[in-house]
């Protein structure tokens, strides 16, 4: 047991993660932000944070490694660092390297490989027993070549190490293929190639604790991730119906995840397809982070679990060895509906029904949570009226590495 207060490290390329630093805080520890020099404008919320310390980034938006175990090591000789935790996807594996380097407890580099390279994920998830599209790496051509005899296009080529669909590009032709395989170069090795599977996308984002699965919330994008990021589409998901065949499917599916990836404490983000031909659930994707486009902020409207804060908990608890205590988890129907907006701060005024429970404060952006306890129905049924309504009114896109959300 580590004697309080606690002198926990939050690191992130991205601004977000406010309530796990509130919550962190206001359990009595100290919590230190490492990020990029260019965020120190943004709203972090300074009451909860000790200290703060930037990092300058290079021309490709990375940071020099060998700067930050540098930095952290001076500052280790008046201040003993007990967690370190990742808020962003992008900061997985380098927090797992710090942890090594510095034997700090938590996930080491072996494990965030499963929760951060796309590869590593769909070799352990075979080796598992766990269905996945037929994929391959791009190191050998004969390889390359025997999957495009056995495996009928269309193919995705997928980026192993970025988030939401970027620099996925889908294929058509062997041609096609080796024509962009040139034009990746010496960098294709940092890509996969996998069976184009077309079909409904979920979502399960959860709660670990000591190798179980303690929350989660299955949800559908009413809209696929890829499309949306690569047609400069609208971005919606929705909770299913409680008790629903698929809803069991999917949590048994993650739970069983969870345990065959080591899952030990964390909060995570996991992604399965449900194949349009022949009906299978495949697993995409996973990640030790809370969901990004505000999927939190509707997982919560949904059950009254804030992904963030108890996320935080867990961590604090772990490194106590003290006992963790789900809060009361609620059953609502909830949706949201996130897009770029073509005003910088847009005027939803005009969308007025009773179910609304948030609405973003973004600048460039527009979007709205809506709940209804009764009707799953009456949640998609907003949905998709104000989806007709945003995409007149309000929407505007840009090239997806240009604009995520």
């Amino acid at each position: 047991m580590i004697k309080p207060p606690l002198n926990i490290v939050c690191i992130s390329r991205f601004f977000k993660g406010r309530a796990f630093f509130e919550a962190a805080h206001a359990a009595g520890n100290k919590v230190y932000l490492l990020t990029s020099s260019k965020l120190k404008e943004e709203d972090w919320p300074w009451e909860s944070i000790t200290e703060t310390f930037y990092m300058d980034e290079d021309e490709t938006g990375k940071w020099k490694m060998e700067h930050v175990e540098n930095g952290l090591a001076y500052k280790m000789k008046s201040i003993k660092f007990h967690l370190f935790v990742a808020l962003d996807d992008f900061d997985v594996e380098k927090v797992a390297h710090l942890r090594e380097h510095f034997r700090i407890p938590g996930m080491g580099e072996t494990t965030a490989r499963y929760f951060r390279d796309k590869l590593a994920m769909r070799i352990k998830a075979k080796e598992e027993g766990i269905s996945i599209p037929e994929f391959t790496p791009l190191f050998n051509d004969d390889d390359i070549r025997q999957y495009t005899l056995t495996v009928p296009a269309p193919w995705i080529i997928k980026p192993r190490t970025a988030a939401s669909a970027m620099g996925m590009k889908k294929l058509y032709t062997t041609d096609e293929l080796w024509r962009h395989l040139e034009e990746l170069g010496d960098q294709r090795h940092h890509y996969l190639l996998e069976r184009f599977a077309p079909g409904d996308v979920f979502h399960v984002d959860s709660l670990c604790l000591d190798k179980k699965v303690v929350f989660a919330r299955v949800s559908k994008y009413l809209d696929t991730p890829f499309d949306v990021a690569h047609g400069g589409g609208i971005f919606r998901t929705q909770t299913l119906p409680f008790g629903s065949k698929e809803e069991k499917a999917l949590l048994k599916l993650n739970k069983d995840l969870m345990k065959a990836f080591n899952m030990n404490h964390s909060a995570t983000h996991t992604e399965f397809i449900k194949g349009k031909l022949d009906g299978k659930y495949y697993f995409l994707e996973t990640a030790s982070r809370v969901g990004g486009a505000n999927i939190a902020e509707m997982v919560e409207a949904s059950s009254g679990i804030n992904l963030w804060k108890e996320w935080a908990k867990i961590e604090i608890a772990k490194a106590n060895k003290t006992a963790y205590k789900l809060p009361k988890v609620t059953k609502t129907n909830a949706g949201i509906i996130v897009s770029l907006s073509r005003y910088e701060q847009p005027d939803t005024s005009s969308f007025s029904d009773e179910e609304i429970s948030w609405r973003m404060n973004k600048k460039w952006h527009i979007g709205l949570i809506v709940q209804s306890a009764d009707s799953h129905e009456r949640v998609r049924e907003l949905l998709d009226a104000y989806t007709e309504r945003v995409a007149k009114e309000f929407h505007a896109s840009l090239p997806p590495e240009a604009a995520p959300i």
